[in-house]
């Protein structure tokens, strides 16, 4: 077999892989599937499972990846035609535009919670990961846009966005339960714009309103996130 022939075959695999475990997520509602239930779906062996991912977290990371990856997808239908745009810009442009509801919504509630509906240190770690990927992604996909960027100065600007995306994740949830409404992406828009107003002036003098209540109707705004 030719090393073309090779890297197609095992390409083939690998998205074999993910698009099964991406189905098995969505027909039991959660990530409780085996190994052996995971090749039969994607028509391989356990050990060609194996072979591609050390786990069956880093898979479920990767279609989390995949999920969340709609903010990097959005970039070129809602690319901003602002020829003095900066990066900061396009990010917070695409921030905007993309419905991040949907696919959170949807991992929250395939990832799973506890009884207090917080998601389990498990969940909230896939969750992170899965964060961390998308930067990834997203600094690539700048540095492709603005090839004369100083790669350092991009993924910085990438990373605070995410990781502040991640904190949001955790404010959004509590305040919400994860649902997937017009309350919901209400919430989600306006922790957006506050995540967006400090990272372009600056986290040290920002006070800002409460954040938004949780669904226990607490007058004071949500307390920080204990699971992220």
């Amino acid at each position: 077999m030719t090393t073309g022939r090779r890297a197609a075959l095992r390409e083939r695999h690998h998205r074999a892989i993910v698009d099964a475990a991406a189905a098995l997520m969505r027909e039991t509602g959660g990530t409780s599937f085996s190994v052996d239930e995971l090749a039969q779906r994607a028509d391989v062996s356990r050990r060609t499972v194996f072979n591609h991912f050390e786990s069956l977290d880093e898979i479920v990371i990767t279609v989390c990846g995949d999920i969340l990856g709609t903010v990097v997808d959005s970039f070129e239908s809602h690319a901003t035609t602002d020829a003095d745009a900066t990066m900061f810009d396009e990010l917070a442009h695409a921030l905007r535009a993309t419905d991040l509801v949907t696919p959170i919504a949807y991992l929250t509630r395939v990832l799973g919670k506890t009884t207090d509906d917080e998601l389990t240190p498990r969940h909230a770690a896939l969750i992170g990961r899965a964060f961390t990927e998308v930067s990834g992604r997203m600094s690539a996909e700048l540095l492709r846009r603005h090839p004369d960027a100083d790669e350092l100065d991009v993924r910085l600007l990438v990373g605070s966005l995410m990781s502040g995306a991640l904190v949001v994740h955790g404010y959004w949830h509590q305040a919400t339960g994860g649902a997937d409404d017009d309350r919901s992406r209400q919430v989600w828009a306006d922790l957006v714009e506050r995540l967006l107003a400090a990272a372009r002036t600056g986290y040290g003098a920002a006070t800002g309103p409460a954040a938004p209540a949780a669904r226990t109707g607490t007058p004071t705004g949500v307390p920080a996130p204990t699971s992220h």
